[in-house]
């Protein structure tokens, strides 16, 4: 090829204007070995476009999809869950649980020592709500205060 038609391909190349047909021409001139010594300094970049062209991917790492969890033995192991649970409530059924807990809250022999206790929790109650609305007295206080000090 004549060196003058190169450096106008050059010049077209790097100003974006090449066609591909022209494009190979540079690549085809620049892999040869005789290249002029003014155009020696684009070489390795034309060089570089043929070499990966031809070089392929190889993966480092295999890219192998992740074994899924079988639907199957999710449901499988929620049947065994089940299984246990049914069994569970067949040999210990819930009145004993109630037994026990009545048992353990204290059930009264007479009604009179029911409502003895049970006055004494209400009275017990009855004393803090009082507490309770003393509190109350004081923020009414303070609202007439308020009040008579800001005249809405």
């Amino acid at each position: 090829m004549e060196l003058a038609k190169i450096e106008q391909l050059v010049e077209k190349y790097f100003e974006g204007e090449t066609t591909i047909a022209e494009e190979t021409q540079l690549k085809q001139y620049f892999s040869t070995e005789k290249v002029a010594a003014h155009l020696e300094q684009y070489k390795p970049l034309f060089g570089y476009l043929t070499t990966e062209k031809e070089e392929k991917f190889t993966p480092l790492l295999s890219l192998k999809t992740k074994k899924r969890f079988p639907v199957t033995r999710i449901a499988i192991a929620a049947s065994v869950v089940f299984l246990v649970g049914v069994i569970t409530l067949v040999n210990y059924p819930p009145t004993k649980q109630k037994q026990l807990a009545k048992s353990e809250l204290g059930s009264f022999e007479s009604p009179e020592e029911a409502f003895e206790e049970t006055q004494k929790a209400l009275a017990l109650l009855s004393q803090n709500v009082n507490i309770g609305m003393e509190s109350v007295n004081y923020i009414n206080e303070y609202e007439n205060s308020k009040n008579l000090i800001f005249k809405k």
